[in-house]
């Protein structure tokens, strides 16, 4: 005959249980007692203290698991596979704990797009501070537009998540006002550093430095998009990009 646990007490108050006549044993000493475990089972949960500020605190790494699990299912199925049950699957995670972090996944998903532009720029900073000769204007420009090429896996997946956020913003308007602003900072910093090629007189004569950064920025990310889909090799982008910066600041210019 197998063997019975035996009971500890009611759930909420802990006072002896009464004796079952007959299924299962008794959980709650009273009704009162059922009925105060219904309502706090109903309740949000209580907030738990903020962990310690900075990239280290609990809340914080809590948090960007949650949005690698997002990162993760953008890459590989593609936002419309990204419900919140999902997210919490892929984070190993319950759905409560998700709910906890993120009020809703409109939030989730815009805070887990943010924290990818975040980490991206963080690595990109990193390699363009790495550069041998950062005075020359067309190891920069080789240097931020590489950034936006899948030529490792971080970058690769970093491509895939964009393409699917930029699939969900054609029909989902909330999405699209964040992801598809207005701002433009990588033209911006492409047309920064060809107008100080262009004082410098190290590029070609009569450029336009906004609309060539238009081009660039444009053009590398269709590029990108073709070495995903393996159109192109990565051999065959670089040829590409070092066609239009020789274009654009010959190696002959003056202060070249």
């Amino acid at each position: 005959m197998r063997d019975e646990k035996k009971a500890v007490g009611c759930r909420v108050c802990k006072a002896p249980l009464p004796r079952a006549t007959r299924g299962r044993p008794p959980a709650y000493c009273s009704r009162g007692c059922q009925a105060k475990a219904y309502r706090q089972r109903k309740r949000p949960p209580v907030a738990a203290p903020e962990a310690p500020a900075g990239p280290g605190g609990a809340r914080a790494r809590r948090r960007r698991e949650i949005a690698e699990a997002v990162w993760r299912i953008a890459a590989g199925r593609g936002l419309h596979e990204a419900s919140m049950r999902e997210i919490a699957t892929e984070a190993g995670v319950s759905l409560r704990v998700v709910q906890y972090h993120f009020t809703g996944k409109h939030e989730l998903l815009v805070s887990a797009l943010r924290m990818l532009h975040e980490e991206n720029e963080r690595r990109a900073r990193a390699r363009v501070e790495a550069l041998r000769r950062p005075d020359d204007p067309r190891a920069l420009l080789r240097a931020i537009l590489d950034e936006f090429l899948p030529l490792d896996e971080h970058r690769l997946m970093s491509f895939r998540v964009f393409a699917a956020y930029y699939a969900r913003s054609l029909t989902d308007p909330e999405l699209a006002a964040v992801f598809l602003h207005g701002d433009q900072p990588l033209e911006e910093l492409v047309a920064a550093v060809l107008r100080g090629a262009r004082e410098a007189g190290r590029a070609a004569p009569g450029i336009d430095p906004s609309r060539e950064a238009d081009l660039l920025v444009s053009g590398i990310t269709g590029l990108g998009m073709d070495i995903v889909h393996t159109r192109r090799t990565p051999t065959s982008v670089s040829e590409v990009m070092d066609y239009h910066l020789d274009r654009l600041l010959p190696v002959g210019a003056p202060g070249a």
